[in-house]
Formats: structure tokens, C-alpha cells, sequence
């Protein structure tokens, strides 16, 4: 499975404009949310926020990636937010995020969450990547980005 099979341009938002870790974490629940891809807003909602409280998903570079596997979604599902000005985020780094990829996986699917992590981490370990992203101005061009390097340097 592929990144930009789990996102959808209703669930990326470009030059977002939220000022906290809630926000954006609420923000991103509801581009889910509308996309009709959460049977049970509440029970991801928790899912998220307690993932956060063990440890933040904060992973550095700018980069945050929250991340929950549930049988609250029938298939996986992504949002994406870049931000305008960066956000604290308790990231490992301890440097504020600007990029903020939520996946939400199913719960009797391991593999396939494991895989998606590991293809979102890898995408967004690349500087000039992470830079494009950020350069963009609309959801489509950032699903263009991702299809493009995903086919490029993932080998799909």
C-alpha cells in the first residue's frame, strides 16, 4: 500500500493555521471525520491523545507523526497539515513541528500499519522532500509531491 492511497486531498491541509499540538491534533480528526473514514470519532480521538501522553510522536526535523491502529477505521487512513509557523510538539529533537502526518491503521492489520509507518518515515526523512512539502500551496500539488517521490525513491 502506498502513502497516497491512505491520504485524500480533503485530508491534507497546506499553510495551516493552528497554534498548538491539540489544535492540530483535533484539526486533523476532523478532515478524518468529514472524510466519513472513522466509525468512532471518540475512541481514535482517545487512542491519539494517550499515544501522546506515553511518548509525543514528535520525531524531529520538523516532522510529527501521530499514529493509532483501531477498529474504529475499515481501511487506513492519513491526514497531512504543514504549518505556516511551526508548533511546539515535545518532539524528540526538541525543535517545533511544521509537518504533521496522522495515520490511523486497523487494529488486526500489523503489518500493513508497520509498512505505512516505515514508507511515511522514510519519505519524510528527506530534507528537500520535507522543504517541497511545505513550498506547496495546494492539497493536490502535496498528493502530486508524495506520488512523485513515493514512485521515484520507494520503488512502488
Amino acid at each position: 500500500m502506498r502513502v497516497c492511497d491512505v491520504l485524500a486531498s480533503s485530508s491534507v491541509a497546506v499553510h495551516c493555521d493552528v497554534h498548538n499540538k491539540h489544535d492540530a491534533l483535533m484539526y486533523m480528526l476532523d478532515m478524518l471525520g468529514k472524510r466519513g473514514v472513522i466509525a468512532d470519532i471518540d475512541k481514535v480521538q482517545t487512542l491519539i491523545f494517550e499515544r501522546e501522553k506515553i511518548m509525543s510522536t514528535g520525531v524531529g526535523k520538523g516532522f510529527a507523526f501521530p499514529h493509532a491502529k483501531t477498529d474504529a477505521v475499515q481501511k487506513p487512513a492519513g491526514a497531512l497539515i504543514m504549518l505556516d509557523e511551526p508548533i511546539e510538539f515535545q518532539a524528540l529533537d526538541n525543535q517545533p513541528v511544521n509537518i504533521i502526518f496522522m495515520l490511523l491503521g486497523q487494529e488486526n492489520a500489523v503489518g500493513a500499519h508497520l509498512r505505512l509507518l516505515s514508507r511515511v518515515s522514510r519519505l519524510m526523512n528527506s530534507d528537500d522532500f520535507r522543504h517541497k512539502l511545505l513550498s506547496a500551496d495546494t492539497a493536490v500539488e502535496v498528493m502530486d509531491l508524495i506520488n512523485e517521490e513515493e514512485m521515484q525513491k520507494l520503488d512502488v
